[in-house]
């Protein structure tokens, strides 16, 4: 069968809490992020790796607060006191602003705003504060003081329910012996998931076959030839 053109449309993921898989593996953080009034400060860092939920997390705990989400490499043109006004703000990927003063300094100065006016603050990372490469003494120093949250690699059930979301944003209905080979033969990490359902979506896009197992194996086949 001739290979048809595949489109490049944009996924929309389902960033609710209801569309949030609560499993061991995330179930402290979870917690944490429901109890945010109880923060000690007032602040709170998420560490995962890539593709764990940090953003879809920080997107239920922004319809908690009403808090504005913003990327740290961009607080540097940002009007930190209309953010700091909100009450809570969220800021993602604080490691990727290690070594650029003004990111960090406007991350110190929102975070002292936030502090003075007893606001919240959420900042995601994908290691500790003590890994970002901050320049900044006293932002690191409030950054390793603050209390953290982790989202954990992938136990089966919260691989599964992973893979289902992943497919379910692609609009991609599939049947549930599919997840279970997935699941028993890919790469246990949620950048892996990602990267599968993409090649999955894109392999079922070209050849005009619904994903199911033969269409993955197909897949797997060409980036992990041991995985049948």
């Amino acid at each position: 069968m001739a290979r048809q053109l595949i489109l490049d449309l944009p996924v929309r993921p389902a960033r609710g809490r209801a569309a949030f898989f609560v499993a061991p593996a995330n179930e402290i953080a979870v917690a944490q992020i429901e109890d945010w009034r109880g923060w000690p400060g007032g602040k709170l860092v998420l560490i995962g790796p890539e593709g764990s939920g940090k953003t879809h997390l920080v997107h239920v705990w922004a319809e908690l607060t009403s808090a504005p989400v913003r990327y740290a490499a961009d607080l540097a043109v940002a009007d930190l006191p209309a953010l700091a006004g909100t009450g809570a703000v969220a800021v993602e990927d604080a490691e990727r602003i290690g070594g650029d003063r003004a990111a960090e300094t406007a991350l110190f100065h929102l975070h002292n705003l936030l502090a003075a006016s007893g606001g919240a603050l959420l900042v995601t990372a994908r290691g500790p504060a003590r890994d970002w490469g901050l320049g900044l003494p006293d932002l690191a120093s409030r950054m390793q003081a603050a209390a953290t949250a982790h989202l954990n690699p992938p136990d089966d059930a919260l691989l599964a329910a992973v893979l289902v979301k992943l497919f379910a944003d692609r609009q991609l209905a599939v049947k549930p012996d599919l997840i279970g080979y997935l699941v028993d033969r890919m790469e246990r990490s949620f950048a892996a998931a990602a990267e599968t359902v993409a090649a999955i979506d894109r392999e079922a896009l070209a050849t005009g076959h619904r994903p199911g197992i033969r269409l993955a194996r197909t897949v797997l086949d060409k980036t992990l030839p041991e995985a049948r």
